[in-house]
């Protein structure tokens, strides 16, 4: 094996591996979506950075930043109809129980969505796999 092989292997390997570029950002990027949990302000913080991101990391750690992308428009365009439902639910004088009852399982809905995403995506970056499929809406598989 010449040293020109091993070179070669070895950028293949730094690719792939903990070192690949934008793998810290894809982990803190996770870290903000989960912390949103919390308080709502890390999301788009969090979107903001995957977003700057994405065109400077290894392409398997961009599947992962293009997945959280994803996700924050994803929940942008979900809360948006949830939000839009739920005025036409009151312009309509449907009984307040509805409404928070639709509120709620709305909520819960995306948190479980949210949350399983997020737990996908941690695991298979911790494992140095990218996404299979960013473009998805459920899961990346």
């Amino acid at each position: 094996m010449s040293t020109v092989d091993s070179v070669e292997a070895r950028a293949a390997f730094a690719q792939t591996g903990k070192d690949s570029p934008g793998r810290g950002t894809a982990v803190i990027v996770y870290g903000l979506y989960l912390g949103a949990i919390m308080s709502v302000v890390t999301l788009p913080l969090g979107a903001l950075v995957a977003h700057y991101r994405l065109a400077r990391s290894a392409p398997w750690v961009s599947s992962h930043l293009r997945f959280q992308v994803r996700t924050f428009w994803w929940m942008v365009a979900a809360s948006a109809a949830a939000v839009g439902l739920w005025q036409l639910l009151g312009i309509l004088s449907i009984s307040p129980l509805v409404a928070w009852t639709f509120g709620y399982l709305y909520i819960t809905a995306m948190l479980v969505w949210f949350v399983a995403r997020c737990g996908v995506g941690i695991a298979r970056l911790t494992s140095n796999r990218p996404i299979d499929r960013p473009e998805s809406l459920l899961f990346g598989k």
